[in-house]
This record gives structure tokens, sequence and C-alpha cells, in this order.
């Protein structure tokens, strides 16, 4: 059993500021448990990240890494990620009508919604989404990812930020969702007035701003969930100077997409807030690899520079002497001398378990899906698809929860600022009006399965009844329909049924034309004879 939330007694605190700077001590407390871990996997496969404990910025930490795989592992596993999710330049969701919707009025909906899917990836692909996702998907290996989506301007709408691990701090309500984001900052005094809007000021800060503008203070920015309000989403922004115990700003968001925290985990057990990622269960094995490749190096330089003895004979002064050619060591009359000392055994076992090593750490990584890719010989668009597929099936109960936690969120988030700027007008997205669905290709590779199955039961009729008797059983535009829906092809390219019908009666009366047009010369030929 786990039992990660401690109590926490604020209702005696007065203070609506202390209350808050209880409650971030308390959630400090809780990633305190987590936090060597995290260090240690930033340690081993992400040097070059911030730390979780405080350093000098520039302080080299790669020192203690003798083996690559883990560090370029978690690079390409962010990569494949973000190219199987949300990949660049494409369009990887889709805004279709929802379950309240009419049947009869679904089509014309989906025309509507196939605009503002248009609209909102022209958004997101100006936007920095792309580079900033990335970023997050290095922070979800460990298993916790955390974006910051804010209103921009006239010129980016949308502006995304990847908020580091170290710098947030997590709790979850009683449906272990994330209700409450710390975020630690440290700024200047005279950068709070462009940092938030009209922020408040005591009178200490404000004397210490008009002497010293520069000096840095530590601000907590805080987002929690008001379930006081059962009928809609509320969350409460504020942010607080934690040296002055001030207030600085605060403000109440509303709705669906409200919050600009989108924070989502790879896994999880149940009562823990921050999640398991890839990262974790490789680390035993990462740790190992390097170990090896430690051990091989020293084992290299001892059969280099090798190891000697040499008798104690007041000749030979062990601190003087440089084993390098041209090297004259001398030595008493009747004494061995410099001798070299044999190794205690073969080193080359090591291969074995380093390659096992470094297996395992592919795998966990989902960097190895069906071998890898001959460099000569370019990947078909079958073996594309079926790579895809792969890595579909092996994250499949991940994706679910990436797609409940990072993708939903994420376009419902755009959609509320787009709606608040009056550059869109569009139901809810809560599923029941308006509904996401995704066409990542990690969602089509899952589509794609059932394409397959259509396939082979038409192919299995045909063979055993007959094309014509697989015509009167099927409807065939239904299936086109099904098809065409599964694969993700635009409600524009697809004829409504009156179209349906007025093309099929086109299509006969050219045919009847045909018909007659090739009847009339024989009709003249037999008048002719």
């Amino acid at each position: 059993m786990i039992d990660s939330k401690q109590e926490i007694n604020v209702a005696q605190i007065q203070s609506p500021v202390k209350k808050i700077l209880a409650k971030y001590q308390h959630a400090k407390s809780l990633k305190d448990q987590w936090t060597a871990t995290f260090e240690e996997c930033y340690e081993y496969a992400l040097p070059q990240r911030e730390s979780f404990y405080h350093e000098t910025p520039g302080r080299r930490r790669t020192d203690h890494i003798f083996d690559e795989t883990a560090v370029v592992g978690v690079q390409e596993f962010a990569s494949r990620l973000q190219s199987g999710i949300v990949p660049n330049y494409a369009r990887w969701a889709e805004f279709v009508a929802g379950t309240e919707v009419p049947e009869e009025l679904q089509k014309d909906t989906n025309l509507a919604l196939d605009k503002v899917t248009e609209y909102v990836f022209e958004i997101l692909q100006n936007s920095n989404f792309s580079q900033e996702v990335h970023e997050t998907f290095l922070d979800i290996a460990l298993g916790t990812g955390v974006l910051l989506v804010e209103e921009g301007d006239a010129v980016q709408p949308i502006k995304f930020k990847a908020i580091p691990l170290p710098q947030v701090c997590l709790t979850s309500g009683h449906d272990d969702k994330v209700d409450a984001v710390y975020r630690t900052r440290k700024m200047k005094l005279k950068e709070l007035t462009f940092a938030y809007a009209q922020p408040i000021y005591n009178d200490k800060m404000a004397m210490d701003m008009e002497a010293n503008p520069d000096k840095e203070i530590t601000v907590i920015e805080t987002l929690y969930r008001d379930y006081s309000n059962t009928k809609e989403e509320v969350n409460i922004f504020c942010a607080i100077a934690k040296d002055y115990e001030h207030k600085i700003y605060d403000e109440e968001y509303k709705g669906v997409g409200s919050n600009p925290y989108i924070t989502y985990r790879w896994s999880k057990c149940s009562g823990e807030t921050y999640g398991r990622g890839p990262l974790q269960f490789a680390l035993p094995a990462i740790k190992t690899a390097n170990l090896v490749v430690e051990l091989i190096l020293e084992n290299a330089q001892m059969s280099i520079s090798g190891m000697y003895q040499v008798e104690d004979d007041g000749v030979i002064n062990v601190d003087n002497i440089a084993l390098i050619p041209g090297t004259v060591i001398p030595k008493a009359a009747g004494s061995a001398g410099l001798q070299p000392i044999a190794q205690a055994g073969n080193f080359n076992v090591s291969d074995l378990v380093l390659r096992d090593m470094r297996t395992n750490i592919k795998k966990a990584l989902y960097n190895d899906m069906l071998g890898n890719p001959n460099e000569k010989t370019p990947m078909s668009a079958t073996e594309v698809a079926e790579r895809q597929a792969d890595l579909s099936r092996q994250i499949g109960a991940a994706f679910g929860r990436l797609q409940a936690e990072l993708v939903n969120p994420v376009l419902a988030r755009v959609i509320y600022i787009l709606k608040k700027q009056g550059r869109i007008e569009i139901p809810v997205v809560n599923g029941k009006e308006v509904q996401i669905k995704s066409s990542s290709p990690l969602a089509q590779a899952q589509y794609q399965s059932d394409v397959v199955n259509i396939d082979r039961f038409l192919g299995l009729i045909q063979g055993r009844v007959g094309p014509q008797l697989l015509n009167a059983m099927i409807k065939q535009d239904e299936v086109a329909k099904y098809i065409a829906k599964k694969l993700g092809i635009p409600e524009e390219l697809i004829r409504s049924p009156e179209e349906m019908a007025q093309m099929m009666q086109q299509m006969q009366q050219m045919q009847q034309m045909q018909q007659m047009a090739q009847g009339t010369p024989a009709e003249g030929v037999m008048e002719g004879q």
C-alpha cells in the first residue's frame, strides 16, 4: 500500500498567503520523496537538464557517464513519441460532431468543424509548440511532463513553454488527478511589472524596488482547483513573493480549457501524484551498462600501460619511473628489476553483459521496433506503417493516458484562447457537442487494423459467394464511408446521401444514352440490308 499523501492542517492558519505557502511546503515534501530517483535518472540519461539540486550554471555533469546508450536513447524516445502523437506540420487530431448532435446535422457540423480544425492547426504550426512539446517529452521519460499554454499577442496568439520538472511541485485531489501546481521562479523586482498585469506591492517591496530594482526574489506561482463550484471547472491562480510573504497577483479561470498548465503522466500507481516513466524502469540496466563500460576502460588502460612490480633494492625509485619509449630504468646487480604483472582473468565476458544491457535499454525506451532499418535502403510506406503499428501496440496503455492528459487538454486550451480572442466560434469541446478525434500516426496505426479486418472480410466473402452476391449483401457506400472515417479522410471529400443519389441517377441516364447510341447504328444497318 502506497501512502504518499501526508495530512496537513491549515485550518488554524489565518493568513491566506501563509495557507498557500504551507500547502506549497506540503507539495514540496511529497516531491522530495521522488527527488533522489529523478536526479539519478537525470545524471545517467539527461545530464544537460536542470538539476533538482542547486548547482552552478555551466557545470560539467558528464564526467561520470561512460555509456551513452541512455543519453542518445532518451532523445530518440522523445523524437519518436513526438512523430507518433503530435508530428510537425500535420493534423494529428480533428474536431468532430459529438454524441448529442442529431444524425441529420452531423455532416454539416463536421464540415464546419473541419474548417476550425484547419485554422487551429495553422495556429499551432506557426507557434513554438513543436519545440516546447519535445522538451516535455524528455521529462515524460521520467514519468511526468508539464506544458504551460499562455495567451500570446496579435502576431503569435498562443505561446507554449515547457516547464522543467525541477521547477514545479504537484499535488493531486480525490480523483488522483493533478489539482494544484506550484512553480518556483527567480525574478528581479523590476521584472514583476512585465510578468503580471497590475501587480500589487506592499510597502517593503515598494521601498526595495525603488532602492534596488535588480534585487532577485523567489516567486511562488500557484494554480489550484476550486472544488466549491460543482457546476463548472474553476481554477485559482496567484503569485506570491516568498521573501515578503505577500500576494502579488491573483486571477480566476473558469471553463473547460481555462487551466494554462497541462500536466500529464506516462503511467502511475494509485495514490501517487507523479508518474513513472520508461527511464525509471530502465535505470538498473542503464547503471549496469555504465559500470561495465567504466570497467572496460579501466581494463583497457591496464592493458595499454600494464602493472609492474619491482624489488625494493634501494636503486629504483618507483616515484620517478616513466613508462614511455626510450626510458632507461636502472636496476641493482642480481635483482629482477621491473617485471609486469599478468592480469587476473579474461575480460571478454563483459561484451555479453554490455550487449544485453544495451538491448534492454533500447527496448525500455521503444527504440528497437522491428530491428534497425538499413541505412542504404530507404524504408517503404508499408514498413513505416508497420513500425508505427508496432510502436502503437507497445505503448498502447500509455498512449491512452497521453491522449487524455496531453492531446485533449492542449486542444481544449487552444480553443479556449482563440474563442476568448474572438478568432473562432465553436461550442464547448466536451464530447457531447464537439469531441476530439485523434488522427496521429499512432492512432492511424490502430485504426488500420479495423480497415484490414474489413478487407479480409470482403475478400473472404467474395471468394466464397462471388462478387454479385457480395454486392447484394454488403452496403458498398457505407463500407466506403466507414473506411474513409477510419483513415481520417476529410468530410468535405465525401458526398452526402442526396449527392450520391443524384450522381447514381446521372450515371444511369448516361448508361441508357450509351446503349441507345450503340443500338441506333445496328438498326440502320438492318434497314439498309
